[in-house]
């Protein structure tokens, strides 16, 4: 769990992995598992800055930056739940519902692009999306900053840590800047490959050899950040044929109904799952994907059913639970 007064999420953490990794047993890792951990990158313009970092939590978790005052990023996007929500779709000002459900923040700083179409290229022009979404926080950018100079305390935090007041070049940055400190890479399964065979079940290393064997989820969720930020459709029920997915950002038929692939960090603590939140429990998730997904035209090629018996989904359940 997240605690903002002890912070365990940050670049020593990764640090800590790459040291650890080096001396990992061959019988602690699946196969088809690459087990090389991540360098998190800064942008020029935005350097890894603790007092920036803190500037940007502070407004991370505060509802001044949303049009009613009534909802933070942090309201969608809960420590204890893994950076996401227990809501189906994201709550917005005046009590807005949004399509889709809310993504964990857990390693956001390594995703080369963002949101569900992938169609916004850094962390810093992401947090433009929500601040404007008329279903999220509904509020200008401009106007945000306008009032974020009024508040005395955000006046003067500004010219401390910026030499200047808030702009919005700055408040995007601030906020960056503090995502970029929720790395985690201190789960079960972290401490399983880096040596630790006791970290997991014998429940859950059968379901990790399953999730790199028979069940192939390794095919759209590699490496220890469990994804490989593709684009696909899981075979998820269409319930809102009017949420087109790519296809938004692209105009391809062909990307029609497709979403990125999320990472499956803190999968136990975000439910519910699939981009509209449509499925209550990862137990359901697997049955989804042992089923071969819902029928229709377009579910990706790879996705088949997997005849998975029933104690194979359960030991599926227990690795998921454990990333």
């Amino acid at each position: 769990m997240f605690d903002r007064g002890n912070n365990k999420y940050g670049p020593f953490s990764i640090l800590i992995a790459l040291l650890m990794v080096s001396c990992v047993p061959d019988d602690a890792v699946f196969d088809g598992l690459n087990t090389n951990y991540p360098v998190l990158e800064y942008p020029t313009d935005n350097p890894n800055n603790t007092v920036t970092a803190s500037l940007g939590e502070r407004l991370f978790f505060d509802p001044i930056l949303s049009v009613d005052s009534s909802i933070s990023c942090g309201s969608c996007h809960k420590p204890e739940l893994g950076f996401a929500t227990n809501d189906r779709v994201t709550p917005g000002a005046g009590g807005a519902l949004s399509k889709r459900n809310s993504p964990s923040l857990i390693n956001v700083g390594f995703q080369p692009y963002f949101m569900r179409e992938g169609g916004v290229p850094s962390l810093e022009m992401q947090v433009l999306v929500p601040l404007g979404d008329a279903t999220e926080m509904a509020h200008n950018v401009v106007d945000a900053v306008r009032r974020l100079n009024r508040n005395t305390s955000y006046r003067n935090e500004f010219i401390t840590v910026y030499g200047d007041t808030a702009s919005p070049f700055l408040l995007v940055r601030a906020l960056a800047n503090y995502e970029r400190t929720l790395v985690d890479f201190a789960s079960p399964f972290d401490h399983f490959i880096q040596g630790d065979a006791a970290a997991l079940s014998s429940e859950a290393i059968k379901g990790g050899k399953l999730f790199y064997g028979k069940a192939a989820c390794v095919q759209c969720h590699s490496g220890v950040l469990l994804t490989d930020f593709g684009f696909a459709n899981n075979g998820t029920a269409i319930i809102d044929s009017s949420d087109y997915g790519r296809e938004l950002l692209t105009n391809e038929i062909g990307d029609r109904y497709v979403f990125k692939t999320p990472s499956l960090r803190s999968l136990h603590s975000t439910a519910p799952y699939m981009h509209d939140g449509s499925v209550v429990s990862i137990a359901d998730v697997v049955e989804q994907y042992n089923a071969g997904g819902v029928n229709h035209s377009y579910t990706d090629t790879r996705i088949e059913p997997l005849d998975l018996t029933v104690s194979e989904k359960a030991q599926l359940v227990s690795f998921l639970e454990v990333l």
